[in-house]
Formats: C-alpha cells, structure tokens, sequence
C-alpha cells in the first residue's frame, strides 16, 4: 500500500516542478533582470557636427544659421528609475528634427524606447504614468543606457506640438525618466 500512495502523488510533483520551470522561464523572460546588472554606453557625435572636409579658401564664412540649432532642451527628471541627462529638440540644417539625449544614465531594461509627448513632466511616482495618456511618437529602441545618442524624428511630425521626452519602458508601461522641452 505505501507503493500505491508514494505512485499517485509523483504525477502531481512532476506536474508542479513543469509549471515551476515554465512559469520561471517566462517570468524570466519578462522581466529580464539581468538588465538591471549590464550598461550600455553609446557616445553618438552631436548631429551635424562632423565636416567631411576643410571649406574651400573663397568660401564665404559660415553665417551663424549655418549650423544645426538647439530649439528646446531640458534636465531628465528620474521617474521609475533614476535617470539624469539632458534632452535636446535639435533642427538641422535641413529643417529635419533629431531628439538628442546627452550624458544620460539611466537603468537597462527590456523594450525601452524614446518617446517625444505631449504629457507633463511630474517628478517622482506622480509621473510614471502619464506618457501613454496623450500623444506621443515612439522615437526608436534606447541604443544604450548610458551616454550620447541621436534620435530622428519623422519628417511628418511636427515637433512644435511636443513638450516633453520620455524614456519609455514599453514593457511595463513606465516611464524611467523625462524632461519638459523648454522652447529656446
């Protein structure tokens, strides 16, 4: 009789010890902690800052237009997790528009994006939230969490309608940290 007893009850241990692997595969999937622990460094040169060549002798002297304008700026608040560096609304030459975040440091995570809104920027637990709330462009994948970096913003945005950037964990639906674009 003991057999019978020790029998039936290793199907349920066997089915628990799946469902435990399974859930912690997944969890760790989710989550992905090991994140936490691992920093990226990406130093991008400001946009429009590298010359190809020396300007011809007869040229005329650059105007001070000429060059790539900082229209908006700000110091990243920490949100989620800390995050500091600041974040620029550069116009280039061509019109076109670069998100530029410098100096930042922040927390690695799964599925971080840069984000240009138009949500208010709270300081601590009272902004983690509000950047899906409104609208905003998803400017790409954070390239690192640490450093210098450019991100485009699409020729069909109007970035006069944006105020703020969010660095933006798609994941959980949180914000790790932003900073109001404060017109120049």
């Amino acid at each position: 009789m003991r057999r019978g007893r020790k029998a039936a009850g290793r199907p349920l241990v066997i089915g628990a010890l799946a469902l435990a692997v399974v859930g912690g595969t997944l969890g760790l999937y989710w989550f992905q902690p090991w994140k936490l622990w691992q920093d990226e460094t990406v130093d991008e040169a400001p946009p429009g800052a590298v010359t190809t060549s020396p300007p011809p002798a007869a040229a005329p002297s650059p105007t001070r237009d000429a060059g790539p304008r900082t229209v908006a700026g700000g110091e990243l608040v920490s949100h989620e997790h800390a995050t500091s560096g600041t974040a620029q609304l550069v116009r280039l030459t061509d019109g076109s528009h670069v998100v530029r975040l410098e100096n930042l440091d922040t927390s690695n995570g799964p599925d971080v994006h840069v984000w240009l809104t138009d949500a208010p920027v709270k300081e601590g637990k009272a902004g983690w939230h509000l950047f899906d709330d409104g609208e905003y462009v998803d400017l790409g994948k954070l390239k690192g969490n640490k450093g210098s970096q450019n991100y485009a913003v699409p020729a069909d945005v109007d970035p006069s309608r944006y105020t703020s950037v969010s660095v933006w964990c798609d994941r959980f639906n949180v914000s790790f940290g932003a900073a109001v674009l404060a017109r120049a």
